[in-house]
């Protein structure tokens, strides 16, 4: 189940246009979502959803499928946390608590991200939806010590959170 306000009320219209659509649409609209394209292929092999729960379940069942590569695929569609997209929209709204922060803390979430992506050899993931810089410097310092096996399950459930709040904002905005 999600936290999402909207979880209860089934979005019939977006969720069976999105179920309806032609397979290269389909995939053009779950890679918006998720760069991993073994991910957009069992999001899709899960259709009809038969509402937004299920739509839901079949990306966490997706994104418990990945291996490591796939996670490495769906990691390269994300900014470095601190850096949005510049003209993305979804990565300016997600990265939205850095906003307006002095630069001292930038510097040091610039400084944590390059030992961490030197450690991990890839960018800090963390769900930034509703997180302040500060928080997620932090859990970027907290999970710095993890292993690469214990990181990468880390990385995993943050991608599923993301996936959540994208995949509910779709529904909410074509409904």
């Amino acid at each position: 189940m999600t936290n999402h306000p909207h979880a209860s009320v089934d979005a019939p219209g977006a969720l069976a246009a999105l179920a309806a659509a032609e397979p290269a649409a389909l995939e053009e609209t779950l890679h918006e979502v998720c760069s991993s394209p073994r991910w957009a292929a069992e999001v899709a092999a899960a259709r009809p959803w038969s509402d937004r729960t299920a739509l839901l379940a079949a990306n966490a069942a997706a994104m418990a499928a990945l291996t490591t590569a796939d996670l490495a695929d769906a990691m390269a569609g994300h900014a470095r946390i601190g850096k949005p997209k510049t003209g993305d929209a979804t990565s300016e709204r997600e990265q939205a608590g850095i906003r307006g922060v002095d630069q001292a803390l930038l510097d040091e979430l610039d400084s944590a991200n390059a030992a961490y992506e030197a450690k991990f050899g890839h960018v800090f993931l963390i769900c930034a939806t509703g997180r302040t810089a500060g928080t997620m410097l932090d859990a970027l310092r907290e999970r710095y010590p993890n292993t690469p096996a214990a990181e990468a399950e880390i990385v995993r459930g943050e991608l599923r959170k993301i996936n959540d709040i994208r995949l509910n904002r779709l529904l909410d905005e074509t409904n």
